[in-house]
């Protein structure tokens, strides 16, 4: 294992389903959701936004499959209409799961928030093994074991990515895999990459990923101090971009600083389009949740503005639901679609895109069929990776939930 890494520190609702009042700007009702989608303003610009620094990603894996075009390129938009197939339950019983990450021999890895282990299933058979528990996680309410990612060098390395809540804060960790050891101890000791993170009840964030650039973002959530979002010098309600050591980003927007964009409520899902450009999910409070193009430096309006606003200043989301449909969670990009995995909603929506703009009006799939549905990652082709999230606290477990869906969309 690498030696212990610089550690970053900082000082310093509606939530998965459930509604709480707090003082807003306020956005008229009358907008429908599919006025909005082709208005994606942005008070700082539009348009495409490829690199974080200017280079050319070189190692790293993005949520979407295919090659980015040439520079230049015109754009065509996928149908405006698709269509979703389930084709196996994949693994079933598991408990609070998060995370998932495949495994380069297309095995799965999934965390779960509340017991803090790690499985791996065997796709074919969904055949689970423990490879072991993750020291110091102190699950409460939306806090746990999180987000999982592989290191951009797993083949060689052999670690995994968590972010996690402690007992003090969120941080984010990497631990080696050593599947020759006994199932439960195939984890090495969590070696903290990033911490300082605020920690709450509620708006957690937790949703991490490496990017094309083989950098490590990171989605995080205002804890429920909803002036936080605001404060660039805050860890929290960002999506932050870092070094796999943990040190600030070459190229970021804020000098010395692992912000790379700002006024997020609670980041809940990360993906990038074909061409290197990063979508971001999030909760709203009880008006409207967001997808959101993300823009680095920009600030995306929480708590001043939910969903659109007209006020100058913020980077309007590209799309938004009514609270009700959607508590967005897990995203995913497939062939010029976002896929986004909604818990209260209890659907996977599919956001057509032309560029960084919805090029048609979502269409909801699964509505109600698997419960609430958690994380989203593609698995290559035309295929993803669906976790439902049942056993949560804010679901109706069925009979074998929670469970990982091998699923076909379009």
């Amino acid at each position: 294992m690498r030696g212990r890494s610089r550690l970053v520190t900082a000082a310093g609702s509606r939530c998965e389903g459930t509604v709480t009042v707090r003082r807003r700007r306020a956005v008229p009702a009358v907008l429908a959701v599919t006025a909005l989608l082709l208005t994606a303003g942005c008070s700082s610009g539009g348009g495409e936004f490829p690199g974080h620094d200017g280079t050319t990603a070189s190692r790293g894996t993005a949520s979407g499959t295919g090659t980015a075009p040439a520079p230049g390129a015109t754009e065509s938009a996928p149908p405006a209409k698709g269509s979703v197939t389930v084709l196996r339950t994949v693994a079933e019983g598991l408990k609070t799961p998060w995370g998932l990450a495949p495994l380069p021999d297309g095995s799965l890895l999934v965390s779960s928030r509340d017991d803090g282990t790690i499985v791996r299933i065997d796709e074919k058979t969904g055949k689970k093994t423990e490879l072991g528990t993750v020291s110091g996680v102190s699950p409460a309410g939306e806090g746990g074991l999180l987000g999982i990612a592989l290191s951009p060098d797993y083949a060689s390395d052999h670690m995994i990515y968590a972010y996690f809540t402690s007992a003090s804060d969120n941080r984010i960790v990497r631990m080696l895999y050593d599947e020759r050891k006994p199932a439960g101890e195939q984890l090495g000791a969590p070696d903290t990459v990033f911490k300082g993170i605020p920690k709450g009840f509620i708006h957690n964030g937790g949703r991490i990923a490496f990017g094309p650039d083989g950098m490590l973002y990171a989605g995080t959530g205002e804890s429920g101090e909803r002036g936080l979002a605001q404060d660039k010098k805050s860890l929290g309600g960002k999506i932050l971009r870092m070094t796999p050591e943990g040190a600030p980003a070459p190229g970021n927007p804020f000098p010395n600083s692992p912000v790379y964009s700002y006024g997020h409520r609670n980041v809940q899902g990360l993906a990038w389009d074909d061409r290197q450009r990063l979508f971001a999910s999030e909760f709203g409070q009880h008006t409207w949740d967001e997808l959101n193009a993300i823009k680095p430096g920009d600030n995306y309006g929480w708590p001043d503005a939910e969903g659109t606003s007209s006020a100058p200043g913020f980077h309007n989301p590209l799309a938004q639901w009514h609270t009700d449909e959607a508590s967005p969670s897990g995203i995913a990009w497939v062939h010029g679609v976002i896929w986004m995995a909604s818990l209260k909603g209890q659907r996977l929506w599919r956001i057509p895109l032309r560029g960084t703009k919805a090029s048609a009006a979502p269409q909801p799939f699964l509505t109600g069929e698997y419960g609430r549905l958690r994380t989203v990652v593609a698995a290559g082709d035309d295929k993803v990776w669906l976790v439902t999230s049942n056993t949560d606290g804010r679901g109706k477990p069925k009979k074998g939930d929670d469970r990982v869906l091998e699923v076909r969309v379009k």
